[in-house]
């Protein structure tokens, strides 16, 4: 090969790698089921914005987990707001296509956006328990 080929094929390989790391949204998720280590797909997850001066929350979007129990997608950086925001995690149909009794038919993780910079908010997921954090 020549060098001209390499340092062409280094660039574009650094420069998709670049690319396919940036985020375009402001806010992720990820449910993983961990009753069976899988990721739970085909999960409804609602975001709502809690307006302050009435106390009361707005739908903002709603959006169902992928294959890899993800959403990549939540609250475009051009028109993010700061502010407390909720993601209700509704799990009951997952269980019960799953077969499996819960304890849990939703599950809501109230958290506050402060910045512009990307915030993850995923939990993890038994029937009978889940616990939250900030990834990245």
């Amino acid at each position: 090969m020549t060098k001209h080929l390499i340092l062409t094929l280094l660039l574009s390989l650094t420069v998709t790698l670049a690319f396919s790391q940036a985020h375009t949204h402001q806010l992720s998720s990820h449910i993983l089921d961990i009753s069976t280590g899988q990721p739970a797909a085909g999960v409804p997850v609602r975001l709502e914005k809690l307006k302050e001066k009435t106390g009361k929350w707005i739908p903002v979007e709603e959006k169902i987990t992928d294959s890899q129990g993800r959403i990549k997608d939540f609250l475009d950086y051009n028109k993010t707001e700061t502010g407390v925001y909720k993601l209700t995690f509704l799990v009951a149909d997952y269980f019960k296509q799953q077969n499996t009794a819960t304890f849990y038919p939703f599950i809501e993780v109230v958290f506050q956006i402060r910045d512009k910079e990307h915030y993850h908010v995923p939990i993890t997921l038994s029937p009978y328990g889940y616990s939250t954090y900030r990834g990245n």
